[in-house]
């Protein structure tokens, strides 16, 4: 089962404000609506969970879109942060007989908040073993282009049309003296799908690195 929950966030909200200024502490929250795992197990990885923050600067709506395999628990969140008229504006429902659906071939509209990254500094060592060397951010447009079409051969589909819509940096703060930012990147498109199992595979999976905060949610509709 894969379900995908569009929740409506309060923007006067202390939580979200937070929330949205630290991708460490969305992460934090939307954990929480997931049962815990195994000692030995990451949870957002056992559950399959990806998401995505869009906001609207020209209305102030604030979305998050969740995809997991696992039926979250969105009562779990802080009290006001979702937008309440009469009842919170949840919609929560199951995307898996959809996926089940896409055959090589077919042409889709997509969104894709990624990460962009390639490795560096990974020379082979004087004893012959290679260093796992450091990522960094693909910068510049068509490089990030080209770095899309590098995860279509990857994951079962081709890129027929793409533009970049935004593009910043995510601040993840660990700790009081250390600090992490992530560079994101919207795409949106058209894609065909060339391997449909790989293709479902990536929606369920995502794309790229920095999953657990915010990036790799793959999503899709007829074009």
């Amino acid at each position: 089962m894969v379900y995908l929950s569009r929740l409506k966030l309060n923007p006067l909200s202390r939580e979200v404000v937070r929330d949205i200024a630290d991708v460490s502490h969305l992460h934090r929250t939307v954990m929480r609506a997931f049962p815990k795992a195994p000692a030995d197990e990451n949870p957002r990885a056992l559950y399959k969970v990806l998401y995505r923050l869009e906001m609207s600067y020209r209305t102030g709506m604030v979305a998050l879109y969740v995809q997991s395999r696992v039926q979250p628990a969105w009562d779990a969140l802080p009290d006001g942060y979702v937008v309440e008229n009469g009842v919170p504006e949840i919609d929560v429902k199951r995307v898996d007989h959809l996926y089940e659906r896409i055959e090589q071939g077919r042409r889709l509209r997509f969104r894709l908040r990624a990460n962009p990254t390639r490795k560096i500094d990974t020379k082979t060592r004087e004893e012959g073993g290679r260093r796992h060397g450091r990522r960094v951010p693909v910068r510049g447009e068509q490089a990030q282009c080209e770095w899309l079409q590098r995860k279509g051969k990857q994951h079962g589909f081709a890129v027929v049309k793409v533009g970049i819509t935004s593009s910043g940096a995510a601040q993840l703060s660990r700790s009081l003296s250390t600090e992490r930012t992530f560079q994101g990147v919207v795409f949106d498109g058209i894609l065909v799908v060339t391997d449909s199992d790989r293709f479902k595979q990536a929606l369920v999976d995502g794309i790229g690195p920095g999953k657990a905060f915010g990036f790799g949610l793959l999503s899709v509709a007829a074009e």
